[in-house]
């Protein structure tokens, strides 16, 4: 039986990788044994007819690994944008970047139109010190086009050694010449969870979701417990803002930590037998306190199912800009020596039954932050309903959001308009929608 390890991303990270391949018993026998059967035994026997003809009569004489690799990319890429192939060195890479290490540059990637483009840089990585912005374009890796590259090829080309230099080419929306930047690769090492007592508010960022997130969560917790006394503590901002998703158990986990009970989430794939909820444990690690949690453009995955989870229950006030809609689950599929596959096999539902792909998770509490001059019309990203070949969700499918957060606390309009709701003070500058209500449990 192939162990299969569910994780949640989106895209690749840079330094990390994912990949896999399953056919769960299908044998020639059983493709011949019904009529489809048969046309997939003769689209098979054509497989092998073009592979041969590629063998014997191409120009130069192939790699037959690379020819099998490539037809197997291109098979799963077709699905959709988050199904993927990658060899034994990616996949390898993959599971180091979960566990919050990698190298590389920190930036979080996908495909759109044949260019590399940025869903979010990492925060303290080589990427968001040079200003490489979400819904950049990488259009060109150290002079060469990328173009005619896959995903995972392209990340290989902005990998490298530790130390060395990396040029990339971006198109940026408001831009009309492209800009040049060069960065130097380091070792990414992400602490996933940062946090500070904020006054009277406890204030916890999660980058994205790691083996250790769940962990630094009970240390953020423990720590601004002691610093604030249970009766000076208003409540808690969980900053989600421009976190790209992860690991599913650490998102359950995280959620989990907020609620006493109830589900966290569910996830349905093609075959009614295979659903699976998640239901939450006794415990709230924040004791009861009031819970703000903030999101935008670049909320995706994993920290859309928390958000979704805590508001679902009225555990917590959302806030911000409409998340990115990045709903489906994929299954990484060790292949032993010939690396793993990532495919798409669930999609997840919060507690009150919605599925949040290609719509995201539209806030309570509406903020658009202020945009610099400069960057307006440039902090959009367009969400999970402008990707080539993404899951369809119904005739509504919405687009993205702002993605902006500024560097300086003083200028996040956000997260200021959220400490002054937990202190109960009225500000002006944005717009209430009521939560869905909540699944009975």
């Amino acid at each position: 039986m192939m162990r299969k390890i569910s994780y949640l991303l989106l895209g690749a990270v840079l330094g990390g990788g994912i990949t896999s391949l399953g056919l769960n018993g299908l044998t020639l026998g059983s493709i011949g044994a019904n009529a489809a059967g048969s046309d997939i035994y003769r689209q098979l026997n054509l497989f092998g007819d073009v592979f041969e003809k590629i063998r014997t009569d191409y120009v130069e004489k192939p790699d037959d690994a690379k020819l099998v690799e490539a037809a197997i990319s291109g098979m799963l890429t077709s699905l959709d944008p988050h199904s993927s192939y990658m060899d034994s060195k990616s996949f390898r890479d993959m599971q180091v970047q979960t566990r919050g290490e990698f190298g590389g540059l920190g930036i979080e990637v996908t495909q759109e139109d044949g260019y590399v483009k940025v869903v979010t840089p990492i925060d303290d990585t080589p990427a968001s010190k040079a200003g490489i912005l979400s819904g950049d374009l990488i259009t060109h890796i150290d002079g060469e086009s990328v173009q005619g590259l896959t995903l995972n090829q392209a990340v290989e080309k902005m990998r490298g050694a530790v130390k060395s230099v990396v040029s990339l080419r971006i198109s940026r929306k408001g831009s009309s010449d492209p800009l040049e930047i060069k960065l130097t690769r380091d070792v990414i090492r992400i602490s996933s969870v940062k946090f500070r007592s904020e006054k009277d508010i406890g204030y916890i960022r999660i980058t994205q979701f790691t083996e250790k997130t769940f962990d630094g969560l009970k240390n953020a917790f423990d720590t601004i417990g002691k610093e604030l006394p249970a009766d000076t503590l208003k409540g808690y901002v969980l900053d989600l803002r421009n976190n790209p998703g992860g690991l599913l158990d650490q998102a359950i986990s995280v959620s989990d930590a907020f609620l006493d009970r109830g589900e966290i989430v569910s996830t349905r794939s093609r075959n009614a037998d295979d659903a699976q909820r998640y239901v939450a444990r006794a415990g709230d690690l924040a004791n009861g306190k009031p819970v703000i949690i903030l999101i935008n453009g670049g909320s995706a995955s994993a920290s859309e199912i928390v958000a979704g989870a805590l508001q679902d229950h009225k555990r917590a006030t959302v806030m911000g800009t409409r998340s990115f809609g990045k709903g489906s689950v994929q299954t990484i599929i060790p292949l032993g020596s010939s690396g793993a596959l990532r495919l798409t096999t669930a999609r997840y539902y919060t507690p009150s039954g919605r599925s949040i792909q290609a719509k995201g998770i539209e806030p309570d509490v509406n903020v658009i932050p202020d945009v610099p001059e400069d960057l307006k019309g440039k902090d959009e990203t367009k969400g999970e309903a402008s990707l080539r070949g993404h899951l369809k969700n119904g005739d509504d499918e919405q687009g993205g959001s702002s993605a902006y957060v500024p560097l300086d606390p003083k200028d996040d309009k956000q997260l200021n308009i959220a400490f002054d709701t937990l202190r109960g003070i009225k500000t002006e500058g944005f717009t209430s929608k009521k939560a869905p209500e909540p699944a009975s449990n």
